[in-house]
């Protein structure tokens, strides 16, 4: 029987607490997303229930209820039939949950945006860095005077040698500016002529643009620092940020014929005076403030405890790689480094905080990233781990500070200290003072991390479902053309060539779960995807990735060419085909890059989901 669309919808609003209680709702390819004003009101009971409704959780502060292709477009017209509202864009729907999230999330989720696509490169980095520097301190093998040590220093040290002009693309992208224009910003606050910022402490030379006018103490109209932002990534981001405002201000105001012109320049030299002018000298200030009060703490177990809690926080804002001046202090004066074991401790508690989520999640996803992150971590390069796991959760981040700050507070009382500066984790023991206690606190601050991420540390999972019927013996490889799943309705033929992937080992828990239907996915070896029966076009995303067919006794099926390939916006998928348009088995639909889809660190799978498979007894998956 079909879906009574007005009926289903009607449903949906009366046990979200109506129509008052709804922020913004739009629709994907599969899912109706809810901003809910009041989420004491929705009835969750009920709403799994509502017939046509096939599954429901709640992400980023969206209610979304999954409804499936080709009827949730339907379910959703009624919808705002129903309630008055006007139509919403996905984009539209992020930004109102966004909005009514706590302050202290609207904060950090920037952060965590712009550092999850750049993770591949800071992981491979970090932990090549923490290997070249645990083989250069090996005595007698003589491996750091080698072009060998030369040639593996430089790899190593790329991703963070040049981290703002990184940080600074994926920024542009994050807050909508032009991401070569975010690459000019990160360039200029590297650039050549200007002081290395990790050799700020030998001094560096002032530009006064408007003459030594003085404003403030020590400070003239027009001042800047000839001092590079190397390390940081709060400045940077603050001042892509700005650019990016900027960028949007001059498109908006300037005439289009002109634009190409006006926008970049006016764009790129207001965006280099804010930056040199206020961002760069106010972190700088802060840098200062910072390194002061980390000198009085350290000298006292009470103050390591304090630092090795904020050490993290310190990482953050990019202040960590000055406290080598600190270092170099200590082992100039009293020729031992107490600095070392506090950042020890803090860098393994959040190893331990980030191997906790990695081991605790079910994410596939979020497993494949905190896994590597917290070996990283465990060397002693804790920017994956913090950046890209423990501050998206926050409480990981926060059990991370506390094991940080017994483990410092462990490593003062028991003296510890190094021969050297620079290295943390595990090849600290190169240089540590005392290698067994060494073991002893990185083992409490790592394992106090652990233990409260995994009673603290919760993953949003998506409603649970009910798994498809067992499936038969699959063959290792699928053609196009060869039956893949079958019911009573027909059969449904593969649409891409590759290798079977069984529905419970797909990346993604939404598919995996069969919340959305039966189905399969297929590791491609072309980028094409071909029409698996006659049928009917019944949606195209519109971000392309996404394509809805009907066919006969009422088959829906979804074709999805990736996962999370909605965040690409249409880049490398052209559609062969629109709503509405009748296919042939083996027709060309859709043709995809799978290069751009790996670019984007997406995997390229292609799943097939019978969506309405719960309409029929015996849905066979091969």
């Amino acid at each position: 029987m079909a879906l009574d669309y007005r009926k289903c919808a009607q449903e949906i609003v009366d046990h979200i607490g109506g129509r008052d209680n709804v922020a913004q709702a739009a629709h994907c390819a599969t899912r109706l997303r809810l901003v809910i004003k009041d989420n004491s009101k929705v009835d969750k009971t009920y709403l799994d229930n509502v017939e046509g409704v096939k599954g429901m959780f709640e992400s980023n502060g969206q209610l979304q209820l999954i409804i499936g292709t080709g009827t949730v477009n339907k379910v959703y017209d009624e919808f705002l039939s129903i309630t008055g509202m006007t139509a919403a864009t996905k984009d539209d729907v992020k930004a109102a949950a966004a909005a009514r999230q706590p302050l202290w999330k609207r904060l950090l989720k920037p952060i965590g945006d712009v550092f999850v696509p750049i993770l591949p490169a800071i992981v491979a980095s970090g932990l090549m860095m923490g290997l070249v520097e645990a083989l250069a301190k090996i005595p007698g093998l003589g491996f750091a005077g080698s072009d060998w040590f030369a040639f593996l220093d430089m790899v190593a040290n790329t991703a963070f040698a040049y981290l703002p002009v990184i940080v600074a693309i994926s920024a542009a992208r994050v807050f909508g500016g032009n991401i070569f224009l975010g690459a000019v910003i990160g360039l200029l606050m590297i650039h050549s002529s200007l002081t290395n910022g990790w050799n700020a402490s030998q001094g560096y030379d002032v530009w006064y643009l408007f003459g030594h006018i003085e404003i403030f103490p020590n400070y003239a109209l027009g001042q800047i620092n000839q001092l590079g932002y190397q390390g940081h990534v709060i400045p940077v981001i603050l001042s892509v940020f700005c650019m990016s405002k900027i960028e949007k201000w001059f498109h908006d105001h300037v005439p289009e014929m002109l634009d190409l012109f006006i926008t970049p320049l006016c764009t790129v030299m207001i965006t280099a005076l804010l930056t040199f002018m206020i961002i760069g000298p106010i972190f700088s200030g802060l840098e200062t403030v910072v390194l002061h009060a980390a000198e009085m703490l350290v000298h006292n177990p009470l103050g390591a405890m304090v630092m090795g809690a904020i050490y993290p926080a310190t990482v953050v804002m990019g202040l960590h790689h000055m406290y080598n001046v600190i270092e170099a202090g200590m082992l100039g004066s009293v020729g031992l480094n107490t600095w070392m074991p506090i950042a020890s401790a803090a860098n393994f508690a959040q190893f331990g905080a980030c191997l906790a989520v990695g081991i605790k999640t079910r994410s596939q996803k979020t497993k494949s990233i905190a896994v590597p992150s917290a070996l990283s971590a465990s060397l002693g390069i804790t920017e994956p781990a913090i950046f890209g796991v423990n501050m998206r959760f926050f409480k990981p981040f926060a059990a991370g500070m506390a094991g940080g700050a017994v483990g410092a507070l462990v490593g003062a009382l028991m003296g510890l200290g190094a021969t050297a500066y620079g290295v943390t984790g595990l090849p600290g023991y190169l240089t540590v003072n005392k290698p067994l206690l060494y073991t002893v606190m990185l083992a409490i601050s790592g394992g106090i991390a652990f233990v409260l991420t995994w009673f603290l540390f919760k993953e949003e999972q998506p409603a649970a479902a009910a798994k498809p019927e067992e499936k038969k013996e699959e063959k290792e490889e699928t053609f196009v053309g060869e039956t893949v799943i079958r019911c009573e309705a027909g059969t449904i033929a593969a649409p891409v060539k590759g290798q079977f992937v069984k529905q419970e080992d797909i990346p993604d828990e939404t598919f995996a779960q069969g919340i959305l239907g039966a189905g399969l996915g297929i590791q491609p070896e072309e980028g094409v995807v071909y029409a698996p029966f006659d049928g009917t076009i019944s949606s195209v995303a519109e971000s392309k990735h996404a394509i809805g067919i009907s066919g006969a006794g009422d088959m829906e099926l979804l074709i999805h060419v990736g996962v999370d390939t909605v965040a690409m916006n249409g880049d490398g998928f052209e559609p062969l085909v629109s709503e509405g348009d009748s296919v042939k088995l083996g027709q060309p639909i859709l043709r995809f890059s799978r290069e751009k889809i790996k670019a984007a660190g997406h995997p390229d799978l292609v799943v097939v989901l019978l969506t309405n498979s719960d309409d029929y007894t015996n849905v066979e998956v091969r």
